[in-house]
């Protein structure tokens, strides 16, 4: 069997691309992320709820549940309370109940509550998303890109936290795959991976393995047809909640940063684009200024860049950039970029023959 699911999970799409290596056709799909459908869903329960399940993307879930605790009890697990924070007293400040698991599922037996789980892969929906494809939903092995922030210890941002995690990675094997794990072997500090590891578990494929969402557009954008062939590559991709771009040489990374896409502008992803490039950007200095923060191990040059590619929803950003930016599209799909990249780590980590991605 060679049959291959990539789901990369975002802020507001879940982007989906079926693949049989053994024929010629794949399929791909982009639905509401469960970030929005979650939300939606507890919005339109009624009462008191008992939230069980996991860590998931948060924002638009945690405004309801915060809305909902003024109305009525919210009580939430434990493992799904991190949705919101990794820190109880915080939710807790918001007038949520936080319990142990037990405790929860015990409470959503009870007829006073009304219950939500939180997760961000929901077999059910995704079962019905892949049948319509007229494919058998059952895998050799599926892959999920999604971001996680980590659980820093106590008196650490959770950015620099997960910086460190990424870095200490890219020094070893300057790679966007080498941020690809087994699901079994996904680090312990990347709470919401893990989660995303174990529901993806229960689907019926042989193996899982979980990535990086800016990671994997990186990837992804990298081996575009217009940027596979060129030396020194400048990719972006600007999605829903978060932009990120990368000088790459050779196919290995020579630096990166990481914004929330509201607090970008054209002028200064412009300039982030050229300091990149000279190797210029600090990290401290990109977290002062509110952004994710960046890795510099090399300068390829600005003048060497032989390419910039942008992907991403909202990549009309650089439409009008003075830069000579060109739009790319993975596999023929400007959406595909993360499911792309899920492929492309796939195949590097399996030994498989060359994909051209037209």
């Amino acid at each position: 069997m060679s049959r291959f699911l990539m789901v990369d999970i975002g802020a507001g799409t879940m982007d989906i691309l079926y693949i049989d290596n053994e024929s010629p056709q794949h399929y791909k799909a982009v639905v509401k992320s469960p970030v929005q459908t979650v939300a939606e869903r507890a919005a339109g329960l009624p009462g008191n709820l008992v939230v069980t399940g996991s860590e998931m993307g948060g924002g638009p879930i945690t405004e309801v549940l915060r809305e909902r605790a003024g109305q009525a009890q919210v009580v939430m697990s434990d493992a799904a309370a991190a949705t919101l924070s990794h820190r109880s007293e915080r939710i807790r400040d918001w007038g949520i109940q936080v319990v142990d698991d037990a405790a929860a599922e015990e409470l959503a037996q009870d007829s006073r509550y009304t219950h939500l789980i939180l997760e961000d892969l929901e077999t059910e929906r995704l079962r019905q998303v892949v049948t319509s494809f007229g494919v058998p939903f059952e895998f050799e092995a599926v892959a999920v890109c999604a971001q996680d922030h980590g659980v820093p210890p106590p008196g650490t941002s959770h950015l620099v936290y997960r910086h460190e995690i990424n870095c200490t990675v890219l020094e070893r094997e300057p790679l966007p795959h080498a941020l690809f794990y087994r699901g079994s072997e996904v680090p312990v500090s990347l709470n919401r991976l893990r989660s995303i590891a174990a529901s993806a578990a229960k689907l019926p494929t042989d193996e899982v393995y979980v990535m990086d969402s800016g990671m994997a557009a990186i990837l992804g954008a990298s081996v575009d047809v217009l940027a596979d062939s060129r030396e020194n590559v400048l990719v972006l991709d600007i999605a829903t909640s978060h932009t990120v771009g990368a000088a790459l040489s050779g196919g290995e990374l020579a630096g990166f940063f990481e914004y929330h896409t509201r607090d970008i502008t054209l002028n200064r992803l412009e300039s982030l684009l050229c300091e990149l490039a000279d190797g210029k950007l600090s990290h401290a200095d990109i977290l002062k200024e509110g952004g994710h923060g960046a890795y510099v191990r090399r300068s390829i040059g600005f003048d060497a860049v032989d390419i910039i590619l942008a992907t991403g929803p909202k990549r009309r950003l650089v439409e009008t950039s003075r830069l000579p930016i060109t739009f790319g599209a993975p596999w023929g799909d400007n959406m595909m970029t993360g499911t792309v990249g899920l492929l492309e780590a796939l195949r590097r980590h399996k030994g498989l023959e060359a994909i051209v991605y037209l």
